[in-house]
């Protein structure tokens, strides 16, 4: 009997000191974060999405968007493909207060599309870390990882395999 109050007398020792701690880490806030700015003013980010990269800067403007030099409606034409562009803005509200330019390489439109959109997004919060929240929670920073499965011997394609013929 003595020892299991001998126990419980340690674990009450035990919650007390992680109580103290977790007061302790409460008065340390987070340092909060600074903005990534160069000196025109731009952030900078890479975005990437299958095998798209995208270099994108932003800058304060009127919503201009222009990527590998050309309008984002000439060069993406898919009305989806634009709005999957506008989407970092819109859910971090600052839609037609930043200019955009990015180059974009590899993949093909879709991909590219998720690329750019990849990369406003992680400039958008070094541009101004209070917009972090709402990307993050949006998903928009977090880069999808899914890319084409590679092509193994012995099949058709990654897992097609040949058609099976009995005789």
């Amino acid at each position: 009997m003595a020892d299991e109050v001998k126990s419980l007398d340690g674990l009450d020792a035990l919650a007390g000191g992680v109580a103290e701690a977790a007061v302790a880490m409460d008065m340390v806030e987070a340092e909060p974060r600074e903005p990534v700015r160069d000196d025109l003013g731009r952030s900078y980010a890479t975005g990437k999405r299958k095998d798209a990269v995208a270099r994108v800067w932003i800058k304060p403007g009127s919503g201009k968007v222009s990527v590998n030099g050309k309008d984002m409606p000439v060069y993406f034409a898919r009305p989806v493909l634009q709005m999957i562009l506008r989407q970092p803005f819109t859910v971090a509200g600052v839609e037609d207060q930043f200019d955009v330019m990015a180059t974009v390489k590899g993949g093909g439109l879709s991909g590219q599309a998720g690329a750019v959109k990849h990369g406003i997004s992680k400039a958008l919060q070094l541009y101004d870390p209070s917009l972090r929240s709402a990307l993050k929670a949006a998903g928009f920073l977090t880069r999808d990882s899914r890319v084409v499965e590679r092509k193994k011997y012995g099949k058709r394609k990654a897992r097609r395999s040949f058609q099976f013929s009995k005789r």
